[in-house]
């Protein structure tokens, strides 16, 4: 049986990553302004979610109930603009924690995929 995706990664590796993530999102003005002002409380939670979505302990579910992705983001306009931003920052964050091979773009893929599934606006 292949190792879950946050086998491969590890912790310490995932949880830099998310730090760099956030290190990046907090001066980048296309988006900064989505977040609330603690990034250190929303890093944590996308800790937790990572792990959980990766393969590892349900961190997010346990403290926080099932993730409902698409409702917790609803009170934020989400267009394809901001959905490209996150992901651009992302992405540099995955390139950041020179993740194995092929991990990386799986990680990638998977989040490209539920980003484009919180866009709720055009415009």
């Amino acid at each position: 049986m292949a190792p879950k995706p946050y086998e491969v990664i590890g912790k310490e590796r995932l949880y830099s990553m998310i730090d760099y993530f956030y290190s990046l999102v907090e001066k980048d003005e296309r988006i900064n302004y989505l977040f609330p002002g603690d990034f250190a409380e929303t890093s944590r939670k996308q800790k937790q979610f990572l792990t959980q979505f990766l393969g590892g302990p349900a961190l997010y579910t346990e403290e926080h109930g099932h993730p409902m992705l698409k409702m917790r983001h609803m009170e934020f306009r989400i267009t394809p603009f901001e959905r490209d931003a996150w992901l651009d920052n992302m992405n540099k964050a995955i390139q950041h924690a020179e993740l194995p091979a092929g991990v990386g773009e799986y990680l990638y893929e998977r989040l490209r995929i539920t980003a484009h599934h919180m866009v709720n606006s055009e415009n």
